[in-house]
């Protein structure tokens, strides 16, 4: 059986971090991978990858290609390639994704749906 592992960034590759002490408010939108490690509240809308540290707090509706979850998340997520959860995860909300790997630990409260990328419908 292939082993699945849990995708941990290279912060120094990362061109936008949402540092610790950040609280942000409002639309998010961006093609190149993005970290948050602070608070988010609003709409993520991504063409590239969304990193949620483990001390993060989002309170979002979330499309990415891969959203790669540590923290805490409470909204629906629509992932064109994968949804990663590590053990420290929490996650409120829908996941809609071709690919999903959840680590023991991981705490998911909601539906999952598994679609192939071109399926994969953002209402």
């Amino acid at each position: 059986m292939p082993e699945t592992h849990i995708t941990r960034p290279d912060e120094s590759e990362i061109d936008t971090i949402l540092a610790e002490d950040i609280v942000f408010t409002g639309n998010l939108s961006f093609e190149d991978p993005l970290m948050i490690k602070g608070s988010f509240s609003g709409d993520i809308k991504a063409a590239g990858d969304l990193f949620i540290g483990k001390k993060a707090q989002v309170e979002a509706r979330i499309e990415a290609k891969v959203v790669s979850i540590q923290g805490r998340v409470k909204g629906n997520i629509y992932a064109t390639r994968r949804v990663e959860l590590a053990a420290s995860a929490s996650v409120d909300g829908d996941i809609t994704a071709p690919d999903i790997i959840m680590e023991s630990g991981c705490r998911f409260n909601g539906i999952c749906t598994m679609k192939v990328p071109d399926e994969v419908q953002k209402p």
